[in-house]
Parts: structure tokens; C-alpha cells; sequence
């Protein structure tokens, strides 16, 4: 059981995966609300998924993330904190922490993946109940980026968008077009019925926002994958498309929450807490 939960202002996708049977469920990529023009944050969103995981009596046995997010806060430390439930990320998780601790100046930041009660490697296996569950190391997008496959469904997070928005960026500090095009075809390479859930939908043409489609049809109609027959020209498409992006404007507020584990800053003397920005860092 697969229940998608969108959040317009960014366009992700957030998830609750159930297992029928045992009724123990797993949050995959949960949103902390933001708004960069007042500096609020809220638990709108998070909230939003206890209160669905309460009315349909589920457990919640995971809270987990697909990788370090570039356009929101991830909810997963706020989840931990009411529930007591693991969180859990992509063992290359410390490569982004490396990466990002030295963009930050943040010299005593513990860049060990501790952040996270487990981390997964390429090829471990897990379980939601009685559903079982492997993890595939998808790196391109960022370093640390990994792809959960439960039953029938794999969560693709920013590989593959919907089959009219192509593929993600791999333009982020750490991102590499050729990895990602490898990662894409370790994902098509899932049987043809596998059921893909993508981790972000900016609805092309004002359409209603999508974010499940199958290896089938990505196959077939992804605008990107279906044109390009050859890592290299795929390479040429998505760094030619890259050129053209801007960066994301929360880029900076959320990786330095991210790669803690979706921990906001301490207060400082005054109770206040704040975000540190590099000038001219990207």
C-alpha cells in the first residue's frame, strides 16, 4: 500500500508505505515546512503523515530518506523526536556530509553519518512489516542518493521524474550526468510492471501533479531516456539542460539542515536560531 502525499510549494512527494498484512508502515522523504521570506518553519506536512498513519492504524517502523535534499528541510529528526521511530539514510550519506561541511566552514561537524540511526549500503536488505525491501545505491543527482525497492513498487526519488519531465538535475556539488544515466539504468533494469514513485513533480503545462508511473512506461515515454540511446548523449542532453537551471532556492537554508539529519540549527545565546549562507559558493 503506497500513499503519496504532495507538497506544492516545493514539489515533493512524500510517502507512507504500508504492509497489509502487519499494518507497520515506513515514511519515505518527509517534508519540514520552510518559508524563506519570514525564516518560519512548521510540521504541517510531517504532522499530516502521523495523522494518516493514526487514522488507518498503522505502525510506523522507518522513517526514511532517499538522499540529502536540495529544496526541503527533511522531517525526519521532528518525526524521531515524536514517535521514537529509526531514521534511516544511504550509507554515501558522508560523502555529502565531506562535500558540504567544507562549503559550510563547519570544521567540527561530525561527518560520520551518525546523524542517522542506520545507514544503508548498495545491495542491503531490509523489511516493512513483512514486506521486504532492497536498497540500490543510485548516485548522479548527489553522492548519497539511494533507491528503495519494497514488493512490487521502487521508490526512485530524483532519478527519474514523471515520463513528460525526463530526468533530475546532476549539476549539485557532487552530481555527475554519467552516474546518474548508470543509476537510471540500474532502475529500468526492474521488471517491466514495477511500479516507480518519483520524489518530485513540478506539473508541466499547469497539469494535475503525478508522480507514479511503471519501468514500462518510462521505458517508452520518458522525454529523456526514450531519445537518448547512448550514455554519452544522454550526458550531452542533461548537462546542456543543466546549463540552463538556476539553483534551487532553498539549496542553501536545506542542505545544512539535511546533512544533519534534518536537525535545525542550536539556539544560540539569545534562544534564536539561524542558517549560515556561503557568498558565492556555487
Amino acid at each position: 500500500m503506497v500513499t503519496g502525499f504532495y507538497d506544492k510549494p516545493t514539489g515533493s512527494i512524500q510517502y507512507v508505505v504500508a504492509d497489509p498484512v502487519t499494518r507497520h508502515c515506513a515514511i519515505i522523504d518527509p517534508v519540514l515546512d520552510f518559508d524563506e521570506k519570514s525564516g518560519a518553519t512548521g510540521t504541517a506536512n510531517a504532522d499530516a503523515l502521523l495523522d494518516f498513519i493514526k487514522e488507518q492504524e498503522f505502525t510506523l517502523e522507518w522513517i526514511l530518506d532517499t538522499h540529502p535534499h536540495a529544496d526541503h528541510f527533511s522531517a525526519a529528526y521532528y518525526l524521531k523526536q515524536k514517535t521514537g521511530v529509526p531514521t534511516a539514510i544511504g550509507a554515501r550519506v558522508t560523502d555529502v556530509q565531506n562535500l558540504w561541511k567544507v562549503i559550510y566552514n563547519w570544521p567540527d561537524f561530525p561527518a560520520d553519518g551518525s546523524q542517522w540511526d542506520r545507514l544503508f549500503a548498495d545491495g542491503e536488505s531490509f523489511s516493512i512489516g513483512r514486506l521486504p525491501v532492497r536498497v540500490i545505491h543510485s548516485p548522479g543527482h548527489t553522492l548519497a542518493s539511494i533507491t528503495y525497492v519494497v514488493g512490487d513498487a521502487a521508490f526512485i526519488h530524483d532519478t527519474l521524474f514523471m515520463p513528460d519531465s525526463g530526468t533530475a538535475r546532476a549539476d549539485f556539488p557532487g552530481g555527475s550526468a554519467a552516474r546518474l544515466w548508470r543509476s537510471i539504468q540500474d532502475i529500468l533494469a526492474l521488471p517491466d510492471e514495477t511500479r516507480l514513485f518519483t520524489g518530485h513533480d513540478y506539473q508541466p503545462d499547469g497539469r494535475e501533479a503525478r508522480w507514479e508511473s511503471t519501468v514500462a512506461e518510462q521505458k517508452a515515454t520518458n522525454s529523456h531516456m526514450s531519445t537518448c540511446r547512448s550514455e554519452a548523449e544522454f550526458v550531452a542532453v542533461r548537462e546542456a539542460r543543466d546549463r540552463t537551471l538556476p539553483m534551487p532556492r532553498l539549496i542553501l537554508h536545506a542542505l545544512q539542515v539535511n546533512i544533519n539529519g534534518g536537525r535545525l540549527p542550536e539556539p544560540e545565546a539569545n534562544g534564536r536560531r539561524y542558517l549560515k549562507f556561503p557568498l558565492n559558493a556555487l
